[in-house]
């Protein structure tokens, strides 16, 4: 007997809709079942972990602080990724956006004034737009995948941020740590509720979010996406350029995932360190297909994820669990997601081998 992979002719689209609900639910009772092999109380790891960061207006914020991040990266990575551009590099692209921005940042730290947030917001894009535009170019030109190129350039830039930090851009009254100057109060995101680290940059997040949408459902240009990653042949035969969809989708997602990084350092953080983020790079990739790749539906995929980082921070002080418990919660998400859409595509069928007796 040997295993059939067929595809279905219709795959049905309610288990499209219902299996990010359904990787969800499986993810949370697996990981319960993982917390109570490893010798923790069940019910205790699962309310720490899934239930009690939503329970007072500390988490609730953190859950939006932590989302926004997310829901950037991932609403430019739709766009990419529905036009059959592969950017994973958008963890280097964060990072270089908090790099520029954050420069403008140091280099006015004397001054004051309304207009450098918004320089540092600019710059932070154009830092991300550059270095997506580094993989866009070698795959237009040279047809380069930019899956390796896009990883790789965010080791580069994570050893650029060391080499500032540890170097021309360490804070003289730091005592020797290797992070900058703090940001004086221009070049920081407003609180928007009391005693909490929730800031303007997330009101942002979810507008950008919105204008994807608009762009991706009610534009010439979201069709054009759309159709080069339906068919890249179709597309070149309606006039579509392949070229400049691969150019504007990977500037866009790099420029999105640079403003979250300047977001990053002159938000929550206030300065620029070796670490910027946990892997909100990455983990945006989780988000954009937990979401569908669709800018709404990534809203609240956005605030899934950002609950394994809350639930994983609060489950290791409350319980004991270990800090890679949240790595493992994020893995089993998409490997349940990525199994649950390939049922759905295909169905396993069971044939007798070639020869095999009757």
């Amino acid at each position: 007997m040997r295993i059939l992979v067929e595809p279905r002719r219709q795959p049905s689209r309610r288990l499209w809709t219902l299996t990010p609900i359904l990787a969800l639910v499986l993810t949370m009772a697996i990981a319960t079942a993982l917390f109570a092999a490893l010798g923790y109380d069940a019910a205790d790891s699962f309310m720490a972990f899934f239930v009690s960061p939503l329970t007072d207006l500390t988490g609730l914020t953190e859950l939006a602080v932590k989302g926004a991040p997310l829901l950037m990266i991932a609403a430019g990575l739709a766009m990419a990724f529905r036009a059959g551009v592969s950017n994973i590099g958008a963890e280097g692209q964060l990072i270089m956006g908090a790099v520029a921005g954050g420069g403008v940042a140091l280099a006015f730290w004397e001054q004051s004034g309304p207009w450098i947030l918004p320089l540092m917001a600019l710059a932070g894009i154009g830092g991300g737009m550059a270095w997506a535009a580094i993989p866009a170019f070698l795959r237009v030109r040279f047809a380069v995948s930019e899956i390796l190129t896009s990883l790789m350039l965010t080791y580069v830039a994570d050893l650029f941020l060391n080499l500032l930090v540890y170097g021309p851009w360490r804070d003289p009254d730091g005592m020797n740590f290797p992070q900058s100057r703090l940001f004086n109060d221009d070049e920081t995101l407003g609180i928007l509720v009391d005693g909490t680290r929730l800031h303007t940059g997330t009101l942002v997040a979810l507008v950008l979010a919105l204008a994807v949408w608009v762009v991706m459902t009610r534009s010439l240009l979201g069709f054009r996406i759309r159709t080069v990653g339906a068919s890249a042949a179709a597309a070149r035969y309606a006039g579509f350029g392949n070229d400049r969809v691969i150019w504007f989708t990977l500037l866009a997602s790099g420029g999105l995932a640079g403003l979250a990084g300047l977001f990053e350092v002159a938000g929550p953080i206030g300065q620029i360190i070796p670490q910027i983020t946990p892997g909100y790079g990455f983990t945006a990739i989780i988000v954009a297909f937990l979401g569908r790749l669709h800018p709404l539906g990534i809203v609240p995929a956005a605030l899934v994820v950002a609950l394994s980082y809350i639930g994983g921070e609060n489950a290791q002080v409350l319980v004991g669990l270990p800090k890679a418990v949240t790595g493992v919660v994020q893995g089993l998400l998409l490997f349940i997601l990525l199994a649950s859409d390939f049922l759905v595509r295909y169905r396993l069928r069971l044939a007798r081998r070639a020869g095999a007796a009757a």
